[in-house]
């Protein structure tokens, strides 16, 4: 399962990129948003990855955001919306405009997005509103940006079963007792358990 690239990017296309990692090109299907963030051809790139199989394919998508990979994969547990659909609505609205109509039931906006139908945008609705986190101005703290091994602690305890509300909360609690200490405190593994203890209490 490919999870992340980088590489050299040989070309790019509104739609996909080819990464060139180790001597390998990978063809990436990408969204509009994350084509206009792109650097040139023949920088250096990194892409989250969702690895996509089918009986037929092996597609990959990539972001230059984890939080528009997030979006995506949450997108395609929507009945009726498959990968193909899922990159074509990320295409079609900037992801936080997205989930705010999502949040606010506004059936309207969505469905101007091309693709999607009343049906697919009050199902997008049904299924994604409570699943998505809160805007930033509601009583929820938005966390700043993560670096790389805080986002590996948080997917270890989303992995081990704890909500992910819940580990993002116990994370910024351990990521600000560990502020001004040693580099060592500030590792994965002291970051993990600090977490872990907070979960479990």
């Amino acid at each position: 399962m490919i999870a992340h690239l980088r590489g050299k990017l040989l070309t790019k296309r509104p739609n996909q990129v080819v990464v060139e990692t180790c001597g390998v090109g990978y063809e990436v299907n990408i969204s509009v948003p994350t084509f206009s963030e792109l650097p040139a051809s023949g920088s250096e790139v990194a892409l989250h990855i969702h690895t996509h199989v089918r009986e037929d394919v092996i597609a990959l998508y990539g972001f230059l955001r984890i939080a528009e990979k997030q979006l995506f994969e949450k997108l395609m547990t929507v009945s009726g919306i498959g990968a193909k659909l899922a990159i074509t609505i990320l295409s079609g609205m900037a992801a936080d405009e997205m989930a705010s109509a999502i949040r606010g039931n506004d059936v309207a906006r969505l469905t101007r997005i091309p693709g999607i139908g009343k049906k697919t945008a009050e199902r997008m609705v049904l299924e994604l509103r409570d699943k998505l986190p809160a805007a930033a101005g509601t009583s929820t703290p938005t966390l700043p940006a993560m670096s790389a091994t805080e986002e590996d602690v948080l997917s270890a305890l989303v992995n081990l079963g704890y909500q992910r509300g819940a580990a993002e909360k116990s994370l910024a609690s351990a990521v600000k007792n560990s502020a001004g200490k040693s580099e060592k405190n500030g590792s994965f593994d002291a970051l993990f358990r600090e977490a872990l203890a907070a979960l479990s209490k």
